[in-house]
């Protein structure tokens, strides 16, 4: 059996990332994965550029049970030291909006700063290993066993860093859930998040939208997110929408503001002082696009009625729905889609400062697989190196 001082299931972001800080504390690091190359998901972020982490990063952009637990990880490994990872390996990066830190050309230049680091410590990699067996043996002289297909192994220490069940294709699983629960700690309601809207065509008419896109503010259980809202055949996607899924349950309704920048009421009012005989949605097709003017307008003007002839109280009441527009989506998408997982580890069970698990020592959990998942933009993979970090100074 090939022993070591760790034992990291999970070879991605905050799997590599915690091997990196526990072997330059002269641990030998075994990191295991199921996927044939290392790093699936950091290649497909921020489109292939990698949105590797946000400057404004702290734990209010993080939705968990225990909205404090992110604090002590976030604050020992703020955005500004994995950018400094980034300057010592001479990797170019761009700020865009909103914090965002890109990689200039690739998300394959992290994927290759993070596993030359590994290997600068010595930490080994098996790739297409499933694990099939896990066993603790507890006691002064704990051990970890692991069956694989690629031989026994074990180890003092064990991390868990297997993610979330987002994204299947590149070969996403349940699987650190379920050695959650062989070890019978509590998981939070899991769901996708991040992730599109489905919404009913026959209630909200809106099918004869798709491919349209705009500036939209977006409020779901008092949380709003002012970005791009897009119209697909599904229902909405874009920004906006992503964001607001992170807060979302079956149920609950989304308000729309079609014109955040906008004083409508008075825009129309001024309109209908100077005696302006276009009809509201014709006027509103200034403001928005032609299609959304008329399907908005379709629920209080039916008809093409001249706009000195529309009363201000049925403006204001219109006018005021163009801000608020209610809308209840019959779901999301799915982890299809989804660019991560809601809920997770119990942060209860975890050390917030070492994410070591209270009840089995030597056992951690890190990355999406615990219940903490940041807004789009860069947050949870800045969550995988802050949580991953944290590990690695304390296996």
């Amino acid at each position: 059996m090939n022993h070591y001082d760790v034992i990291i299931i999970g070879a991605g972001a905050s799997g590599m990332m915690c091997a990196i800080h526990a072997g330059a504390r002269g641990r030998s690091i075994l990191l295991l994965d199921h996927a044939a190359q290392v790093g699936s998901k950091i290649r497909i972020s921020g489109g292939g550029r990698c949105n590797f982490t946000n400057s404004g990063a702290s734990a209010a952009q993080y939705l968990s049970n225990n909205p404090h637990f992110c604090k002590s990880a976030l604050s020992r490994f703020p955005a500004e030291s994995f950018v400094d990872m980034l300057k010592k390996h001479g990797i170019p990066f761009v700020d865009k909006s909103k914090g965002q830190l890109f990689c200039k050309n690739s998300a394959q230049d992290i994927v290759t700063m993070l596993k030359d680091e590994c290997d600068q410590v010595g930490a080994r990699f098996e790739l297409s290993c499933e694990v099939e067996k896990l066993v603790h043996s507890p006691g002064p002289s704990a051990r970890f066993h692991l069956t694989t297909n690629k031989g026994e192994f074990s180890s003092a220490s064990l991390c868990i860093a297997t993610g979330g069940l987002s994204i299947p294709k590149i070969g996403a699983t349940g699987f650190g859930y379920e050695i959650a629960r062989q070890f019978g700690l509590r998981i939070v309601e899991l769901a996708p998040a991040l992730d599109g809207f489905t919404l009913n065509p026959a209630t909200t008419g809106f099918r004869e939208l798709t491919g349209i896109s705009l500036d939209c503010g977006v409020t779901c259980r008092g949380v709003s997110f002012r970005e791009a809202l897009l119209f697909t055949h599904q229902g909405l996607s874009g920004p906006a929408a992503l964001q607001a899924s992170l807060y979302w349950r079956p149920g609950d309704p989304l308000f729309i503001d079609f014109l955040p920048m906008h004083n409508t009421f008075e825009w129309f009012i001024r309109k209908k002082k100077v005696g302006n005989r276009g009809t509201v949605k014709n006027l509103l097709a200034e403001l928005l696009p032609t299609r959304l003017a008329e399907r908005l307008s379709q629920t209080d003007f039916s008809s093409p009625v001249p706009l000195p002839q529309v009363s201000e109280k049925t403006l204001e009441n219109f006018c005021r729905k163009l801000h608020e527009w209610e809308i209840t989506p019959t779901g999301t998408v799915g982890y299809d889609k989804a660019e991560v997982t809601r809920g997770g580890v119990d942060t209860d069970e975890l050390s917030s400062k070492t994410m070591e698990c209270k009840k089995v020592p030597g056992l951690f959990f890190i990355g999406e697989v615990v219940d903490v998942t940041g807004w789009l933009g860069g947050y949870n993979l800045h969550w995988a190196w802050a949580s991953g970090y944290a590990a690695g100074l304390s296996l």
